[in-house]
Protein backbone atom coordinates (compact mmCIF):
# COMPACT_ATOMS: atom_id res chain seq x y z
CA UNK A 1 0.00 0.00 0.00
CA UNK A 2 1.18 3.40 -0.87
CA UNK A 3 1.27 6.93 0.32
CA UNK A 4 -1.16 9.22 -1.40
CA UNK A 5 0.06 12.22 -3.31
CA UNK A 6 -1.23 14.88 -5.65
CA UNK A 7 0.12 14.00 -9.06
CA UNK A 8 1.27 17.05 -11.02
CA UNK A 9 1.72 16.84 -14.78
CA UNK A 10 5.42 16.79 -15.63
CA UNK A 11 5.22 20.08 -17.60
CA UNK A 12 3.67 21.75 -14.57
CA UNK A 13 6.36 20.33 -12.30
CA UNK A 14 9.02 21.87 -14.54
CA UNK A 15 7.21 25.21 -14.68
CA UNK A 16 7.05 25.31 -10.89
CA UNK A 17 10.81 25.24 -10.76
CA UNK A 18 11.56 21.68 -9.62
CA UNK A 19 14.70 21.53 -11.74
CA UNK A 20 16.69 19.31 -9.39
CA UNK A 21 16.48 15.71 -10.52
CA UNK A 22 17.97 12.63 -8.90
CA UNK A 23 18.95 10.12 -11.55
CA UNK A 24 19.55 6.37 -11.58
CA UNK A 25 20.98 3.90 -14.06
CA UNK A 26 20.63 0.15 -13.73
CA UNK A 27 22.30 -2.48 -15.92
CA UNK A 28 22.28 -6.26 -15.97
CA UNK A 29 25.61 -7.50 -17.37
CA UNK A 30 25.76 -10.29 -14.77
CA UNK A 31 22.07 -11.22 -14.85
CA UNK A 32 22.87 -14.95 -15.00
CA UNK A 33 24.21 -14.60 -11.46
CA UNK A 34 21.29 -12.43 -10.34
CA UNK A 35 23.25 -9.19 -10.13
CA UNK A 36 22.49 -5.64 -11.22
CA UNK A 37 24.86 -2.71 -11.16
CA UNK A 38 23.20 0.49 -10.03
CA UNK A 39 24.44 4.06 -10.26
CA UNK A 40 22.77 7.13 -8.79
CA UNK A 41 23.51 10.84 -8.95
CA UNK A 42 22.25 13.39 -6.42
CA UNK A 43 23.05 16.96 -7.64
CA UNK A 44 22.87 20.26 -5.77
CA UNK A 45 23.34 18.76 -2.32
CA UNK A 46 23.38 21.64 0.16
CA UNK A 47 24.08 19.79 3.40
CA UNK A 48 27.58 18.77 4.48
CA UNK A 49 26.45 15.16 4.86
CA UNK A 50 23.93 13.22 2.81
CA UNK A 51 22.49 9.95 4.10
CA UNK A 52 21.49 7.36 1.52
CA UNK A 53 19.73 4.21 2.56
CA UNK A 54 17.98 1.04 1.47
CA UNK A 55 14.33 0.72 2.40
CA UNK A 56 13.19 -1.60 5.17
CA UNK A 57 9.57 -1.85 4.04
CA UNK A 58 7.75 -1.90 0.74
CA UNK A 59 4.39 -0.49 -0.47
CA UNK A 60 1.66 -3.04 0.14
CA UNK A 61 3.65 -4.94 2.73
CA UNK A 62 3.63 -4.27 6.47
CA UNK A 63 6.56 -6.28 7.81
CA UNK A 64 10.22 -5.33 7.93
CA UNK A 65 12.32 -6.50 4.98
CA UNK A 66 16.01 -5.71 5.27
CA UNK A 67 16.79 -5.00 1.62
CA UNK A 68 20.27 -3.70 2.52
CA UNK A 69 21.49 -7.26 3.09
CA UNK A 70 21.78 -7.79 -0.69
CA UNK A 71 23.83 -4.65 -1.41
CA UNK A 72 27.62 -4.78 -1.81
CA UNK A 73 30.55 -3.15 -3.64
CA UNK A 74 29.29 0.26 -2.54
CA UNK A 75 31.27 3.32 -3.68
CA UNK A 76 30.62 7.06 -3.41
CA UNK A 77 32.33 9.97 -5.19
CA UNK A 78 31.82 13.65 -5.78
CA UNK A 79 31.09 15.22 -9.16
CA UNK A 80 34.77 15.02 -10.15
CA UNK A 81 35.18 11.38 -9.22
CA UNK A 82 36.92 11.93 -5.90
CA UNK A 83 36.00 9.35 -3.23
CA UNK A 84 33.83 10.56 -0.36
CA UNK A 85 34.03 9.76 3.33
CA UNK A 86 31.57 6.96 4.17
CA UNK A 87 30.29 6.54 7.72
CA UNK A 88 28.05 3.66 8.86
CA UNK A 89 25.87 3.98 11.98
CA UNK A 90 23.30 1.29 11.17
CA UNK A 91 23.02 -1.63 8.73
CA UNK A 92 20.76 0.13 6.21
CA UNK A 93 22.29 3.58 5.65
CA UNK A 94 25.48 5.24 4.44
CA UNK A 95 26.44 8.79 5.53
CA UNK A 96 28.41 10.56 2.80
CA UNK A 97 30.51 13.68 3.39
CA UNK A 98 33.30 15.68 1.73
CA UNK A 99 31.41 16.28 -1.53
CA UNK A 100 31.43 19.22 -3.94
CA UNK A 101 27.64 19.57 -4.20
CA UNK A 102 27.22 16.44 -6.32
CA UNK A 103 27.17 12.92 -4.92
CA UNK A 104 27.44 9.81 -7.08
CA UNK A 105 27.03 6.29 -5.73
CA UNK A 106 27.58 2.90 -7.30
CA UNK A 107 26.68 -0.52 -5.90
CA UNK A 108 25.87 -4.10 -6.84
CA UNK A 109 22.51 -5.64 -5.97
CA UNK A 110 21.90 -9.37 -5.67
CA UNK A 111 18.25 -10.16 -6.45
CA UNK A 112 16.62 -13.57 -6.88
CA UNK A 113 13.04 -13.53 -5.63
CA UNK A 114 10.33 -12.62 -8.11
CA UNK A 115 7.28 -11.56 -6.13
CA UNK A 116 5.46 -8.44 -5.00
CA UNK A 117 8.15 -7.28 -2.58
CA UNK A 118 11.59 -8.35 -3.72
CA UNK A 119 13.43 -8.15 -7.03
CA UNK A 120 14.64 -10.93 -9.31
CA UNK A 121 17.30 -10.68 -11.97
CA UNK A 122 18.25 -13.54 -14.26
CA UNK A 123 18.50 -14.27 -17.96
CA UNK A 124 14.67 -14.45 -18.26
CA UNK A 125 13.79 -11.04 -16.80
CA UNK A 126 14.55 -8.16 -14.50
CA UNK A 127 11.62 -8.08 -12.10
CA UNK A 128 12.08 -4.93 -10.03
CA UNK A 129 10.35 -3.70 -6.91
CA UNK A 130 11.89 -0.30 -6.33
CA UNK A 131 12.37 -0.39 -2.52
CA UNK A 132 14.27 -3.68 -2.87
CA UNK A 133 16.43 -2.21 -5.65
CA UNK A 134 17.24 1.47 -5.33
CA UNK A 135 18.93 3.42 -2.55
CA UNK A 136 17.35 6.76 -1.77
CA UNK A 137 18.09 9.98 0.09
CA UNK A 138 15.20 10.66 2.45
CA UNK A 139 16.09 14.37 2.69
CA UNK A 140 15.64 14.67 -1.10
CA UNK A 141 12.36 12.74 -1.35
CA UNK A 142 10.45 15.64 -2.97
CA UNK A 143 12.75 15.77 -5.98
CA UNK A 144 11.88 14.49 -9.42
CA UNK A 145 13.54 11.18 -10.33
CA UNK A 146 14.68 9.77 -13.65
CA UNK A 147 15.79 6.18 -14.11
CA UNK A 148 17.49 4.66 -17.14
CA UNK A 149 17.20 0.92 -17.66
CA UNK A 150 20.18 -0.30 -19.70
CA UNK A 151 18.88 -3.40 -21.43
CA UNK A 152 20.94 -6.38 -22.62
CA UNK A 153 21.22 -6.32 -26.40
CA UNK A 154 20.70 -10.06 -26.93
CA UNK A 155 17.56 -10.81 -24.88
CA UNK A 156 14.79 -8.84 -26.64
CA UNK A 157 13.82 -7.25 -23.32
CA UNK A 158 11.27 -4.44 -23.11
CA UNK A 159 10.31 -2.20 -20.18
CA UNK A 160 6.84 -2.25 -18.60
CA UNK A 161 6.04 0.12 -15.75
CA UNK A 162 3.49 2.69 -14.58
CA UNK A 163 6.27 5.30 -14.74
CA UNK A 164 5.87 7.76 -17.64
CA UNK A 165 8.40 7.47 -20.45
CA UNK A 166 10.90 10.28 -21.00
CA UNK A 167 12.71 8.81 -23.99
CA UNK A 168 14.37 5.56 -25.01
CA UNK A 169 14.49 3.47 -21.83
CA UNK A 170 14.48 6.42 -19.43
CA UNK A 171 11.42 6.94 -17.22
CA UNK A 172 10.48 9.54 -14.64
CA UNK A 173 8.68 9.95 -11.33
CA UNK A 174 7.52 13.22 -9.76
CA UNK A 175 8.99 12.26 -6.37
CA UNK A 176 10.24 9.38 -4.26
CA UNK A 177 6.83 8.11 -3.12
CA UNK A 178 5.69 7.59 -6.71
CA UNK A 179 9.01 6.07 -7.72
CA UNK A 180 8.96 3.52 -4.89
CA UNK A 181 5.37 2.65 -5.80
CA UNK A 182 6.23 1.80 -9.42
CA UNK A 183 7.29 -1.82 -9.95
CA UNK A 184 8.88 -2.59 -13.29
CA UNK A 185 9.00 -5.75 -15.39
CA UNK A 186 11.72 -6.00 -18.01
CA UNK A 187 11.48 -9.08 -20.20
CA UNK A 188 10.33 -10.40 -23.55
CA UNK A 189 6.71 -10.17 -22.47
CA UNK A 190 3.41 -10.31 -24.34
CA UNK A 191 1.19 -7.22 -24.29
CA UNK A 192 -2.59 -7.01 -24.59
CA UNK A 193 -4.74 -3.94 -23.90
CA UNK A 194 -8.24 -2.54 -24.19
CA UNK A 195 -9.92 0.78 -23.48
CA UNK A 196 -12.65 1.51 -20.96
CA UNK A 197 -14.07 5.03 -20.71
CA UNK A 198 -10.96 6.51 -22.30
CA UNK A 199 -8.58 4.61 -20.02
CA UNK A 200 -6.19 1.91 -21.26
CA UNK A 201 -6.05 -1.36 -19.33
CA UNK A 202 -2.90 -3.35 -20.14
CA UNK A 203 -1.88 -6.93 -19.50
CA UNK A 204 1.89 -7.39 -19.57
CA UNK A 205 2.42 -11.15 -19.41
CA UNK A 206 5.82 -12.74 -19.00
CA UNK A 207 5.29 -16.49 -19.40
CA UNK A 208 6.31 -19.50 -21.44
CA UNK A 209 2.88 -20.05 -22.98
CA UNK A 210 1.30 -19.44 -26.35
CA UNK A 211 -0.38 -16.40 -27.87
CA UNK A 212 -3.67 -18.30 -27.77
CA UNK A 213 -3.31 -18.79 -24.02
CA UNK A 214 -2.48 -15.11 -23.59
CA UNK A 215 -5.60 -14.13 -25.57
CA UNK A 216 -7.83 -16.48 -23.59
CA UNK A 217 -6.50 -15.24 -20.27
CA UNK A 218 -6.85 -11.62 -21.31
CA UNK A 219 -10.56 -12.21 -21.92
CA UNK A 220 -10.86 -13.28 -18.29
CA UNK A 221 -8.96 -10.18 -17.19
CA UNK A 222 -11.34 -7.95 -19.18
CA UNK A 223 -14.41 -9.58 -17.62
CA UNK A 224 -12.94 -9.10 -14.16
CA UNK A 225 -12.14 -5.42 -14.76
CA UNK A 226 -15.63 -4.68 -16.05
CA UNK A 227 -17.34 -6.52 -13.18
CA UNK A 228 -15.35 -4.53 -10.62
CA UNK A 229 -16.12 -1.27 -12.35
CA UNK A 230 -19.81 -2.05 -11.79
CA UNK A 231 -19.32 -2.09 -8.01
CA UNK A 232 -18.14 1.53 -7.94
CA UNK A 233 -19.86 2.75 -11.09
CA UNK A 234 -16.63 4.03 -12.61
CA UNK A 235 -12.93 3.38 -12.91
CA UNK A 236 -10.46 5.41 -10.86
CA UNK A 237 -8.83 8.36 -12.56
CA UNK A 238 -5.59 6.54 -13.36
CA UNK A 239 -2.51 8.71 -13.75
CA UNK A 240 -1.63 8.99 -17.43
CA UNK A 241 -4.97 7.23 -18.18
CA UNK A 242 -3.34 3.81 -17.95
CA UNK A 243 -3.43 0.79 -15.64
CA UNK A 244 -1.01 -2.12 -16.10
CA UNK A 245 -1.13 -5.70 -14.86
CA UNK A 246 2.49 -6.90 -14.57
CA UNK A 247 2.15 -10.68 -14.63
CA UNK A 248 5.03 -13.15 -14.32
CA UNK A 249 3.83 -16.73 -14.58
CA UNK A 250 7.17 -18.49 -14.77
CA UNK A 251 8.83 -21.37 -12.87
CA UNK A 252 11.39 -19.07 -11.24
CA UNK A 253 8.78 -16.71 -9.73
CA UNK A 254 7.25 -16.89 -6.25
CA UNK A 255 3.48 -16.76 -5.92
CA UNK A 256 2.22 -13.31 -4.93
CA UNK A 257 0.15 -10.28 -5.84
CA UNK A 258 0.80 -6.67 -4.91
CA UNK A 259 -1.27 -3.60 -5.64
CA UNK A 260 0.12 -0.24 -6.70
CA UNK A 261 -1.44 3.07 -7.69
CA UNK A 262 -1.72 2.42 -11.42
CA UNK A 263 -0.41 -1.13 -11.72
CA UNK A 264 -0.15 -4.43 -9.93
CA UNK A 265 2.31 -7.28 -9.75
CA UNK A 266 0.99 -10.81 -10.31
CA UNK A 267 3.42 -13.70 -9.86
CA UNK A 268 2.90 -17.45 -9.93
CA UNK A 269 4.79 -20.63 -10.72
CA UNK A 270 1.59 -21.98 -12.31
CA UNK A 271 1.57 -21.68 -16.07
CA UNK A 272 -1.70 -20.91 -17.85
CA UNK A 273 -1.58 -24.40 -19.37
CA UNK A 274 -1.14 -26.06 -15.98
CA UNK A 275 -4.04 -24.67 -13.97
CA UNK A 276 -3.12 -21.00 -14.02
CA UNK A 277 -5.85 -20.05 -16.48
CA UNK A 278 -8.42 -20.47 -13.70
CA UNK A 279 -6.37 -20.32 -10.51
CA UNK A 280 -4.34 -17.18 -11.23
CA UNK A 281 -7.34 -15.03 -12.09
CA UNK A 282 -8.29 -14.72 -8.41
CA UNK A 283 -5.19 -12.60 -7.81
CA UNK A 284 -6.19 -10.38 -10.73
CA UNK A 285 -9.59 -9.87 -9.10
CA UNK A 286 -8.12 -9.07 -5.69
CA UNK A 287 -5.40 -6.70 -6.82
CA UNK A 288 -7.49 -4.70 -9.28
CA UNK A 289 -10.13 -4.12 -6.59
CA UNK A 290 -7.34 -2.44 -4.64
CA UNK A 291 -7.18 0.26 -7.33
CA UNK A 292 -10.17 1.66 -5.44
CA UNK A 293 -10.03 0.09 -1.98
CA UNK A 294 -6.62 0.91 -0.48
CA UNK A 295 -4.93 2.86 -3.24
CA UNK A 296 -7.49 5.67 -3.30
CA UNK A 297 -9.88 4.67 -0.52
CA UNK A 298 -6.81 5.06 1.62
CA UNK A 299 -6.33 4.43 5.37
CA UNK A 300 -5.10 7.55 7.12
CA UNK A 301 -2.82 5.38 9.25
CA UNK A 302 -0.72 4.58 6.18
CA UNK A 303 -0.16 8.22 5.27
CA UNK A 304 2.57 8.83 4.42
CA UNK A 305 4.10 5.39 3.85
CA UNK A 306 7.39 5.18 5.73
CA UNK A 307 10.04 3.08 3.96
CA UNK A 308 12.28 3.02 7.03
CA UNK A 309 10.02 1.03 9.36
CA UNK A 310 7.03 -1.30 9.60
CA UNK A 311 3.75 0.44 8.77
CA UNK A 312 0.81 -0.47 11.03
CA UNK A 313 -2.90 0.10 10.44
CA UNK A 314 -6.05 -1.00 12.23
CA UNK A 315 -8.13 -0.82 9.04
CA UNK A 316 -6.79 -3.87 7.19
CA UNK A 317 -9.96 -5.84 7.92
CA UNK A 318 -11.59 -3.35 5.52
CA UNK A 319 -8.74 -2.55 3.13
CA UNK A 320 -7.65 -6.15 2.65
CA UNK A 321 -10.59 -8.08 4.10
CA UNK A 322 -13.45 -6.45 2.19
CA UNK A 323 -11.29 -6.65 -0.92
CA UNK A 324 -10.94 -10.39 -0.24
CA UNK A 325 -14.71 -10.70 0.06
CA UNK A 326 -15.14 -9.20 -3.39
CA UNK A 327 -12.34 -11.32 -4.90
CA UNK A 328 -14.44 -14.45 -5.35
CA UNK A 329 -17.76 -12.63 -5.67
CA UNK A 330 -16.47 -10.67 -8.67
CA UNK A 331 -15.39 -13.87 -10.43
CA UNK A 332 -18.88 -15.26 -9.92
CA UNK A 333 -20.49 -12.10 -11.23
CA UNK A 334 -18.14 -12.11 -14.21
CA UNK A 335 -19.18 -15.66 -15.10
CA UNK A 336 -15.74 -17.07 -14.27
CA UNK A 337 -17.05 -19.10 -11.31
CA UNK A 338 -20.38 -20.86 -10.99
CA UNK A 339 -22.66 -19.80 -8.12
CA UNK A 340 -22.37 -23.30 -6.70
CA UNK A 341 -18.57 -23.30 -6.67
CA UNK A 342 -18.46 -19.78 -5.25
CA UNK A 343 -20.88 -20.54 -2.41
CA UNK A 344 -19.26 -23.86 -1.49
CA UNK A 345 -15.86 -22.19 -1.63
CA UNK A 346 -16.88 -19.87 1.21
CA UNK A 347 -16.65 -22.71 3.73
CA UNK A 348 -12.86 -22.80 4.09
CA UNK A 349 -12.50 -19.16 5.10
CA UNK A 350 -15.69 -19.27 7.16
CA UNK A 351 -14.50 -22.25 9.23
CA UNK A 352 -11.04 -20.78 9.69
CA UNK A 353 -12.44 -17.56 11.15
CA UNK A 354 -15.40 -18.68 13.21
CA UNK A 355 -13.82 -21.82 14.67
CA UNK A 356 -10.71 -19.94 15.74
CA UNK A 357 -10.14 -19.35 19.47
CA UNK A 358 -8.32 -16.12 18.57
CA UNK A 359 -11.51 -14.02 18.67
CA UNK A 360 -11.33 -14.12 22.49
CA UNK A 361 -8.07 -12.16 22.32
CA UNK A 362 -8.41 -9.66 19.47
CA UNK A 363 -11.12 -7.92 17.45
CA UNK A 364 -10.66 -7.20 13.70
CA UNK A 365 -8.89 -3.91 14.39
CA UNK A 366 -6.38 -5.58 16.69
CA UNK A 367 -5.91 -8.44 14.19
CA UNK A 368 -4.97 -5.76 11.66
CA UNK A 369 -2.33 -4.45 14.07
CA UNK A 370 -0.60 -7.85 13.83
CA UNK A 371 0.28 -7.33 10.15
CA UNK A 372 3.96 -6.42 10.73
CA UNK A 373 4.42 -9.84 12.38
CA UNK A 374 2.70 -11.91 9.69
CA UNK A 375 2.80 -10.17 6.31
CA UNK A 376 5.69 -12.18 4.81
CA UNK A 377 7.61 -11.58 8.03
CA UNK A 378 10.06 -14.26 9.13
CA UNK A 379 11.30 -15.33 12.56
CA UNK A 380 12.85 -18.41 14.09
CA UNK A 381 11.02 -18.58 17.43
CA UNK A 382 7.77 -20.59 17.56
CA UNK A 383 4.53 -18.64 17.90
CA UNK A 384 1.02 -19.43 19.08
CA UNK A 385 -0.74 -17.77 16.16
CA UNK A 386 -2.93 -20.78 15.51
CA UNK A 387 -4.74 -19.83 18.71
CA UNK A 388 -4.24 -16.07 18.83
CA UNK A 389 -4.40 -14.73 15.27
CA UNK A 390 -6.94 -14.66 12.44
CA UNK A 391 -5.81 -13.20 9.15
CA UNK A 392 -7.37 -9.78 8.58
CA UNK A 393 -7.88 -10.90 4.96
CA UNK A 394 -10.12 -13.75 6.10
CA UNK A 395 -11.73 -12.01 9.07
CA UNK A 396 -12.63 -8.98 6.99
CA UNK A 397 -13.86 -11.18 4.16
CA UNK A 398 -16.47 -12.99 6.26
CA UNK A 399 -17.50 -9.70 7.89
CA UNK A 400 -17.95 -8.19 4.43
CA UNK A 401 -20.15 -11.16 3.57
CA UNK A 402 -22.20 -10.68 6.73
CA UNK A 403 -22.59 -6.95 6.15
CA UNK A 404 -23.64 -7.48 2.53
CA UNK A 405 -26.27 -10.11 3.35
CA UNK A 406 -27.57 -8.09 6.32
CA UNK A 407 -27.91 -4.95 4.20
CA UNK A 408 -29.76 -6.97 1.56
CA UNK A 409 -32.35 -7.98 4.13
CA UNK A 410 -33.09 -4.26 4.41
CA UNK A 411 -33.22 -3.54 0.68
CA UNK A 412 -29.64 -2.23 0.65
CA UNK A 413 -26.31 -3.77 -0.39
CA UNK A 414 -22.57 -3.54 0.19
CA UNK A 415 -21.91 -2.31 -3.36
CA UNK A 416 -23.73 0.93 -2.67
CA UNK A 417 -21.97 1.37 0.68
CA UNK A 418 -18.62 0.97 -1.10
CA UNK A 419 -19.77 3.51 -3.70
CA UNK A 420 -20.54 5.98 -0.93
CA UNK A 421 -17.13 5.44 0.70
CA UNK A 422 -15.59 5.92 -2.75
CA UNK A 423 -17.42 9.18 -3.38
CA UNK A 424 -16.68 10.61 0.08
CA UNK A 425 -13.06 9.53 0.43
CA UNK A 426 -11.53 7.57 -2.42
CA UNK A 427 -12.46 9.72 -5.38
CA UNK A 428 -11.39 12.86 -3.51
CA UNK A 429 -8.32 11.03 -2.16
CA UNK A 430 -9.11 11.97 1.43
CA UNK A 431 -7.58 9.36 3.77
CA UNK A 432 -10.16 7.76 6.06
CA UNK A 433 -10.29 6.57 9.66
CA UNK A 434 -12.28 3.70 11.18
CA UNK A 435 -14.67 6.28 12.60
CA UNK A 436 -15.18 7.62 9.05
CA UNK A 437 -16.20 4.12 7.90
CA UNK A 438 -18.57 3.87 10.87
CA UNK A 439 -20.15 7.25 10.18
CA UNK A 440 -20.54 6.44 6.49
CA UNK A 441 -22.38 3.21 7.32
CA UNK A 442 -24.63 5.21 9.65
CA UNK A 443 -25.29 7.64 6.80
CA UNK A 444 -26.04 4.83 4.36
CA UNK A 445 -28.03 2.37 6.49
CA UNK A 446 -29.09 4.41 9.51
CA UNK A 447 -27.42 5.04 12.84
CA UNK A 448 -28.92 2.04 14.70
CA UNK A 449 -27.77 -0.31 11.95
CA UNK A 450 -24.27 1.18 11.67
CA UNK A 451 -23.74 1.36 15.42
CA UNK A 452 -24.88 -2.23 15.90
CA UNK A 453 -22.54 -3.56 13.19
CA UNK A 454 -19.46 -1.69 14.37
CA UNK A 455 -20.08 -2.17 18.10
CA UNK A 456 -20.72 -5.90 17.72
CA UNK A 457 -18.32 -7.00 15.00
CA UNK A 458 -15.56 -4.38 14.58
CA UNK A 459 -14.98 -2.95 18.06
CA UNK A 460 -15.96 -6.35 19.48
CA UNK A 461 -15.55 -9.85 18.02
CA UNK A 462 -19.04 -11.29 18.12
CA UNK A 463 -20.30 -13.67 15.44
CA UNK A 464 -23.15 -12.59 13.12
CA UNK A 465 -26.17 -14.86 12.70
CA UNK A 466 -24.91 -16.49 9.52
CA UNK A 467 -27.53 -19.24 9.51
CA UNK A 468 -30.41 -16.82 8.97
CA UNK A 469 -28.32 -14.62 6.67
CA UNK A 470 -27.53 -17.54 4.38
CA UNK A 471 -31.13 -18.75 4.46
CA UNK A 472 -32.23 -15.31 3.27
CA UNK A 473 -30.48 -16.04 -0.06
CA UNK A 474 -31.38 -19.76 -0.27
CA UNK A 475 -28.13 -21.14 1.15
CA UNK A 476 -27.67 -23.78 3.83
CA UNK A 477 -25.14 -23.58 6.66
CA UNK A 478 -24.72 -27.00 8.20
CA UNK A 479 -22.60 -28.65 10.87
CA UNK A 480 -22.05 -32.41 10.87
CA UNK A 481 -22.65 -33.41 14.47
CA UNK A 482 -22.05 -37.11 13.73
CA UNK A 483 -18.43 -36.57 12.63
CA UNK A 484 -15.88 -36.97 15.48
CA UNK A 485 -13.29 -34.27 16.17
CA UNK A 486 -9.87 -34.77 17.76
CA UNK A 487 -8.38 -31.28 17.49
CA UNK A 488 -4.87 -31.80 16.09
CA UNK A 489 -3.30 -33.32 13.02
CA UNK A 490 -0.70 -36.07 13.29
CA UNK A 491 1.71 -36.99 10.52
CA UNK A 492 1.96 -40.78 10.36
CA UNK A 493 5.34 -42.39 9.80
CA UNK A 494 4.15 -45.79 8.53
CA UNK A 495 5.27 -47.57 11.70
CA UNK A 496 2.12 -46.95 13.70
CA UNK A 497 3.29 -43.61 15.12
CA UNK A 498 2.06 -40.09 14.44
CA UNK A 499 3.82 -36.80 15.25
CA UNK A 500 1.49 -33.93 16.11
CA UNK A 501 2.04 -31.03 13.75
CA UNK A 502 1.07 -27.52 14.73
CA UNK A 503 -0.28 -26.08 17.94
CA UNK A 504 -3.26 -27.75 19.59
CA UNK A 505 -6.34 -25.59 19.13
CA UNK A 506 -7.54 -24.10 22.40
CA UNK A 507 -10.66 -25.84 23.66
CA UNK A 508 -10.29 -28.86 21.39
CA UNK A 509 -10.34 -32.43 22.80
CA UNK A 510 -6.59 -32.79 22.23
CA UNK A 511 -5.88 -29.44 23.93
CA UNK A 512 -7.96 -30.40 26.96
CA UNK A 513 -6.07 -33.69 27.15
CA UNK A 514 -2.72 -31.89 27.24
CA UNK A 515 -1.42 -32.97 23.80
CA UNK A 516 0.92 -30.52 22.11
CA UNK A 517 2.98 -29.95 18.99
CA UNK A 518 5.86 -32.39 18.67
CA UNK A 519 4.24 -35.13 20.73
CA UNK A 520 4.52 -38.52 19.01
CA UNK A 521 1.39 -40.64 19.36
CA UNK A 522 2.46 -44.28 19.62
CA UNK A 523 -0.91 -45.97 20.15
CA UNK A 524 -4.64 -45.30 20.38
CA UNK A 525 -6.56 -47.67 22.63
CA UNK A 526 -3.35 -49.72 22.91
CA UNK A 527 -3.08 -50.21 19.14
CA UNK A 528 -0.77 -48.54 16.58
CA UNK A 529 -2.20 -46.70 13.61
CA UNK A 530 -3.15 -49.02 10.75
CA UNK A 531 -0.94 -48.57 7.71
CA UNK A 532 -2.30 -46.75 4.63
CA UNK A 533 -4.86 -44.49 6.32
CA UNK A 534 -4.66 -40.79 7.13
CA UNK A 535 -4.86 -39.68 10.75
CA UNK A 536 -8.11 -37.73 10.38
CA UNK A 537 -9.72 -40.58 8.47
CA UNK A 538 -8.70 -43.00 11.20
CA UNK A 539 -10.30 -40.77 13.85
CA UNK A 540 -13.55 -40.91 11.87
CA UNK A 541 -13.76 -44.66 12.55
CA UNK A 542 -14.69 -43.77 16.14
CA UNK A 543 -17.87 -42.09 17.43
CA UNK A 544 -18.62 -38.68 18.90
CA UNK A 545 -18.43 -38.94 22.69
CA UNK A 546 -16.07 -41.92 22.63
CA UNK A 547 -13.03 -41.66 24.93
CA UNK A 548 -9.70 -42.76 23.50
CA UNK A 549 -6.59 -43.79 25.43
CA UNK A 550 -3.64 -42.02 23.82
CA UNK A 551 -0.09 -43.27 24.38
CA UNK A 552 2.56 -40.79 23.27
CA UNK A 553 6.16 -39.73 23.69
CA UNK A 554 7.31 -36.25 24.68
CA UNK A 555 10.99 -35.33 24.87
CA UNK A 556 11.80 -39.04 24.72
CA UNK A 557 9.59 -40.03 27.66
CA UNK A 558 6.50 -42.26 27.43
CA UNK A 559 3.22 -40.69 28.54
CA UNK A 560 -0.51 -41.34 28.20
CA UNK A 561 -3.73 -39.35 28.34
CA UNK A 562 -7.45 -39.68 27.58
CA UNK A 563 -9.16 -37.80 24.75
CA UNK A 564 -12.94 -37.54 24.59
CA UNK A 565 -14.02 -37.00 20.99
CA UNK A 566 -16.42 -34.13 20.29
CA UNK A 567 -18.56 -33.22 17.29
CA UNK A 568 -16.70 -31.63 14.38
CA UNK A 569 -17.29 -27.87 14.71
CA UNK A 570 -16.73 -27.14 11.00
CA UNK A 571 -19.50 -26.04 8.66
CA UNK A 572 -20.38 -26.82 5.09
CA UNK A 573 -22.08 -24.17 2.94
CA UNK A 574 -24.14 -25.05 -0.12
CA UNK A 575 -27.08 -24.02 -2.25
CA UNK A 576 -30.33 -25.15 -0.66
CA UNK A 577 -31.31 -27.04 -3.82
CA UNK A 578 -28.31 -29.36 -3.51
CA UNK A 579 -29.98 -31.38 -0.74
CA UNK A 580 -33.45 -31.24 -2.16
CA UNK A 581 -34.51 -28.01 -0.52
CA UNK A 582 -36.61 -25.39 -2.24
CA UNK A 583 -35.64 -21.75 -1.63
CA UNK A 584 -38.43 -19.23 -1.35
CA UNK A 585 -38.93 -17.07 -4.45
CA UNK A 586 -37.86 -13.96 -2.55
CA UNK A 587 -34.69 -15.75 -1.42
CA UNK A 588 -33.84 -16.73 -4.98
CA UNK A 589 -34.36 -13.16 -6.12
CA UNK A 590 -32.03 -11.87 -3.40
CA UNK A 591 -29.46 -14.46 -4.41
CA UNK A 592 -29.71 -13.41 -8.04
CA UNK A 593 -29.34 -9.75 -7.10
CA UNK A 594 -26.35 -10.59 -4.89
CA UNK A 595 -24.48 -12.81 -7.34
CA UNK A 596 -25.83 -10.92 -10.38
CA UNK A 597 -26.70 -14.15 -12.15
CA UNK A 598 -29.53 -14.15 -14.65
Amino acid sequence: MKAKFILLPLMLITSLGFSQTNSYEISFENAVHHEAEIRATFPDVNSDTLTVRMARSSPGRYAIHEFAKNVYAFEATDGKGNPLKITRHDPYSWKLSGHDGTIKINYVLFADRGDGTYSQIDETHAHLNMPATFMYAESLEDRKIEVMFRLPEDLNWKVATQLPLVSGTTYSAPHLQYFMDSPTEISDYALREFKVDGKTIQLVLHHNGTNQETDAYFEKVKKTVLAEKEVYGELPDFDYDRYTFLACYVPNASGDGMEHRNSTILTSTRSLADGGMDRNIGTVSHEFFHAWNVERIRPKTLEPFDFSKANMSGTLWFAEGFTSYYTGLILCRAGLRTPESYVEGLAGTFNYVWNSPARQFFNPIEMSYQAPFVDAATSVDPVNRGNTFISYYSYGSVLGLALDLTLRQNGLNLDDYMKLVWQKYGKKEIPYTIENLHQTLNQYAGKPFGDQFFNSFIYDSQMPDYKSLFESVGIMLKQHSEVPYFGVYAELDGDGHGEIKGTSKMGSPAYKAGLSSGDVITAINNKPFPDGIRFNEFIKTFKVGETLKIDFERFGKAKSTMVKLEADPSYSIFLMEKEGGQPKPESLKKRTDWLKTE
